[in-house]
């Protein structure tokens, strides 16, 4: 469109917007995004569909989710009960060591 009355047009206005990608989440961040969120779980057992609807937002798929809870167990923070059931393991953050 011709410019009219001084106004300039900004070539950006006319193009498209570009497409959305979906952002790729490491693996590892997902995994301690759960395991922040499991030292606040009050239960000793937890879901996939616990993990979806209470867990961190960025683990509301059921892939990442359920991935999330192998890397975690294979760290030794859960252990499996069901293909999609696991119990928390609570592990002090500093090592007790014997009083003399």
């Amino acid at each position: 469109m011709p410019k009219q009355n001084g106004e300039t047009t900004f070539s950006f206005a006319d193009e498209p917007p570009p497409p959305k990608t979906a952002i790729k989440k490491n693996p590892k961040d997902l995994a301690e995004a759960l395991l922040g969120w499991l030292e606040r779980w009050p239960k000793n057992i937890v879901s996939s569909r616990d993990i979806r609807i209470w867990g961190p937002k960025i683990l509301h798929s059921r892939e990442g989710a359920i991935r999330s809870a192998e890397i975690l167990v294979a760290h030794g923070f859960l252990s499996p009960i069901t293909d999609r059931k696991w119990q928390v393991i609570r592990k002090p953050l500093i090592p007790q060591t014997p009083r003399r």
